[in-house]
């Protein structure tokens, strides 16, 4: 397969839940480009909504070196998107904000010249506080992800483009504590939108995947949604890429790499990238049996 007949396949799927797990460099950021692509109309007019890298790249810092600081602030890049921060205020991003507990808070700045009210960028400052300061990449990671959930809600954009939901890893840089809280983000997102329209959700990290897997297969609403949800593993690279249905009770991380693993000496097609899959699950192991090191897996072994 390639990413082409990868997207067909999602398209194709009755499921309207769609939840993949794939390694990083497996092709997840390029996949949603690619199913915008096929979803378009015969206009070019886009089907649904998406939430990928190309979402985070808009938002920019600038962090004023040369006035020390003093009009540090995270910019954001003109966009298609502009047209809709008019119907944007502080306060619906609090709203998203508040599972996260921030310890900053923080105030727009508007473009002036522009017509729609674009908003030019953001500015955080400690609760409390007027000097502006930096958040940490995972906070950062944090307000984007709620920025996108507000202006999921305007008028005008993921009504409109009400084919899908098309959500790519949104908890790079995040600790388990706030993967979990966004994990339930995206749960809500599920239960508010899924009788409606189609929503993909790709990740490389474990955690979200199996979160997501145990909440809409086996958690208390498990019956609501488990004949709208199809859990994959998108694996492969660029070109040869292949999909598979997981709907074991059980995903982990290192019994995954085995498989690879496995599967790679028994077709005698072991790669370069082996190797480092191989390193993982011996310190994965290693870190197990509580010594750290690799040698005493390799002893043992």
């Amino acid at each position: 397969m390639n990413l082409q007949d990868v997207a067909q396949a999602i398209r194709d799927a009755r499921e309207n839940i769609i939840l993949i797990y794939a390694f990083n460099s497996t092709g997840k950021t390029r996949l949603s480009v690619a199913y915008k692509d096929l979803t378009k109309d015969g206009d070019g007019n886009h089907a649904g909504v998406y939430f990928n890298a190309f979402s985070e790249d808009i938002f920019v810092w600038e962090n004023d070196d040369y006035n020390d600081n003093a009009e540090m602030r995270l910019e954001i890049r003109p966009s298609s998107l502009g047209r809709f921060h008019s119907l944007l205020n502080e306060d619906n991003i609090r709203e998203k904000l508040k599972p996260y507990k921030p310890h900053y808070d923080f105030r727009f700045e508007i473009d002036e010249a522009s017509d729609t009210s674009t908003i030019e960028a953001v500015v955080f400052i400690e609760d409390g506080g007027e000097t502006p300061i930096k958040i940490s990449r995972g906070e950062e990671r944090i307000f984007v992800w709620c920025f996108f959930l507000a202006l999921f809600e305007v008028e005008g954009w993921a009504d409109i483009q009400s084919g899908h939901f098309f959500i790519d890893d949104p908890v790079t840089s995040l600790d388990d504590h706030n993967l979990f809280v966004t994990a339930f983000t995206i749960y809500d997102l599920i239960e508010q939108q899924f009788a409606d329209r189609k929503i993909i959700i790709t990740t490389h990290h474990i955690g979200l995947f199996s979160v997501l897997f145990d909440c809409l297969l086996k958690g208390e609403k498990a019956d609501k949604f488990k004949k709208s949800t199809k859990p994959l593993i998108l694996s492969g690279a660029r070109g040869d890429l292949s999909l598979e249905t997981h709907r074991t009770d059980v995903f982990l991380y290192h019994l995954r790499l085995l498989q690879i693993l496995t599967a790679a000496q028994e077709a005698g097609e072991v790669k370069a990238h082996h190797f480092v899959l191989l390193r993982q699950v011996l310190e994965n192991v290693a870190s197990f049996l509580g010594t750290g090191r690799i040698g005493h897996v390799l002893e043992k072994i």
